[in-house]
C-alpha cells in the first residue's frame, strides 16, 4: 500500500503559520525577544537663588540645582554644568550630594543674568534657568529738591538750608526754578539763598525744560538759558542742569544728546539730571548723569519694578535713578516710601517725598510748591537709612 503524501497548504494557512512562529519567537536570527528598556526621566530644577533676584556685584551668589531621576535621587557624583549671560562658578560641574549641586556665581557684568543648570543622565539631558540681576554698590541716598518756591519769601529757602546744614552726611540738591527757568538778569534773592545754601554744603542745579524734544522749544532757546545760569550766577553756585520735560522715545535722542554734549563741553563736571519721569528708552542713559525714572504718587510707587521689562536699569548705579514721589500724606507713608527707595529693587539715589498733591489727570494740584511738612524727619530718615540705622519715629 503507498504511503499517503500530505497535499499542500493552502497559502493563507502558510501565511498564519508564520506569523504564529514569528509571534512565538521562532525563525531564525537567535533574536533578544526582550522588551526595550525605556529612557529614564530626568529633571533638574534650581532651588537658590530665587528667580528675579536681585545681588550687588562683588558679592558671591550661590546657587544650587536638584536632580532627580525617574522622580528619585540619583547616585551621588552627577555632574551638573552652570553657565550664566556672563561670569563664572567655582565649580562650574560641581557634583551632586543627595541631588543637589552646589556653586558659587560671581558675576562679571551687572545687569540681568539668566543661570542655567544641565545635567545629562542616560542620554537624557535636562535644563533649568534663572533669572536674576546684578547691580553695582548702591551709593547712599541723597535728596533731590524741586525748590519751586520764591526765594523773596524765604520761609522754604530758610528751611531747605537749615536741614542741609544740620545733616551733612545726607546730600541735598535743590532745583532752583526762576521763571519756568526763563530769565535775562540775576535775582538778588536768589544768589543770596543759594549762597546759602552751598554754605551749607548743599548744592543747586538749574531747570531747564525742553518741550519734550518735539521742537517746541528751540535747541536755541535751550542753550540760551543754560549760558544765563552760568553767566548770571557763576559756576560756583550752579552744579549743573535738570531738564525737563525730557522725552523718552528712542526717536528723541539726538536732540538730548546735543544738549548733553553742549553742557558737558562747558564744564564735564556740571551733572545733567534729565527728567522723563518714567522708564525712557535705554539709550538716554548716555544722554544723563541722572534719569528720573519715576514721577508720580506714593500710592504708584508700591508698583515700581524695573525687573518688568526695564530690566537694563539695574546695570547702571543708584546715584544715575531719581524718583519723584508727591501725594505721600503722612510722615509714615513717607518714610516706607524713603525705605522702598533704598531697596535693590527700586535702585534709587536721589529721591524727594512729599505729602503736596497733585492729579496727572486733570493737573490739580503743585506739588512743589513747598517743603513738605515732614521735611526734617524727611532728612532724620534718609541719614539713618545711609548709617544702616532705625528710622526715627514720625
Amino acid at each position: 500500500m503507498k504511503t499517503p503524501t500530505l497535499r499542500a497548504l493552502p497559502r493563507w494557512l502558510n501565511l498564519a503559520l508564520a506569523a504564529l512562529v514569528a509571534a512565538c519567537g521562532g525563525g531564525g536570527g537567535g533574536g533578544s525577544g526582550g522588551t526595550p528598556v525605556a529612557a529614564p526621566v530626568v529633571t533638574v530644577t534650581i532651588g537658590a537663588p530665587g528667580d528675579q533676584a536681585i545681588f550687588e556685584m562683588g558679592n558671591p551668589v550661590s546657587v544650587n540645582a536638584r536632580v532627580t531621576v525617574d522622580g528619585a535621587v540619583p547616585a551621588d557624583g552627577t555632574a551638573v554644568r552652570f553657565a550664566a549671560s556672563s561670569g563664572s562658578f567655582a565649580p562650574a560641574s560641581p557634583a551632586t550630594q543627595a541631588g543637589v549641586a552646589t556653586a558659587t556665581f560671581s558675576a562679571a557684568v551687572p545687569g540681568r543674568q539668566e543661570i542655567t543648570a544641565s545635567v545629562q543622565i542616560g542620554g537624557q539631558t535636562a535644563n533649568a534657568v534663572r533669572v536674576v540681576y546684578l547691580r553695582p554698590a548702591p551709593a547712599p541716598l541723597e535728596l533731590l529738591v524741586p525748590a519751586y518756591f520764591s526765594p523773596t519769601t524765604t520761609v522754604h529757602w530758610n528751611t531747605l538750608v537749615a536741614g542741609a546744614a544740620a545733616h551733612p552726611g545726607v546730600a541735598v540738591t535743590a532745583i532752583m526754578n526762576p521763571d519756568n527757568g526763563i530769565f535775562t538778569t540775576a535775582s538778588a534773592d536768589y544768589t543770596r539763598v543759594l549762597t546759602q545754601l552751598s554754605a551749607a554744603g548743599g548744592r543747586t542745579v538749574g531747570y531747564v525744560y525742553t518741550g519734550y524734544g518735539t521742537g517746541s522749544r528751540s535747541m536755541a532757546s535751550i542753550k540760551a538759558n543754560i549760558d544765563n545760569y552760568l553767566a548770571l550766577y557763576g559756576r560756583a553756585l550752579i552744579g549743573g542742569f535738570f531738564l525737563d520735560e525730557m522725552a523718552s522715545a528712542a526717536n528723541r535722542l539726538d536732540f538730548y544728546r546735543e544738549i548733553y554734549s553742549y553742557i558737558k563741553a562747558k564744564d564735564a563736571g556740571l551733572r545733567v539730571i534729565g527728567n522723563p519721569g518714567t522708564f525712557p528708552d535705554p539709550a538716554y542713559a548716555a544722554v544723563a548723569d541722572v534719569l528720573v525714572t519715576f514721577e508720580n504718587s506714593a500710592a504708584a510707587f508700591t508698583d515700581y519694578d524695573p525687573r518688568s521689562g526695564q530690566g537694563w536699569l539695574y546695570q547702571y548705579a543708584n546715584s544715575r535713578q531719581s524718583a519723584l514721589v508727591h501725594s505721600t500724606p503722612t510722615c509714615t507713608a513717607m518714610q516706607i516710601a524713603v525705605r522702598a527707595a533704598a531697596t535693590a529693587r527700586f535702585n534709587a539715589g536721589p529721591l524727594y517725598v512729599t505729602d503736596l498733591q497733585y492729579n496727572p489727570v486733570t493737573g490739580a494740584g503743585n506739588p512743589w510748591a513747598t517743603l513738605p511738612s515732614y521735611w526734617p524727619q524727611m532728612l532724620d530718615t534718609v541719614a539713618a537709612i545711609n548709617r544702616g540705622g532705625a528710622v526715627p519715629a514720625c
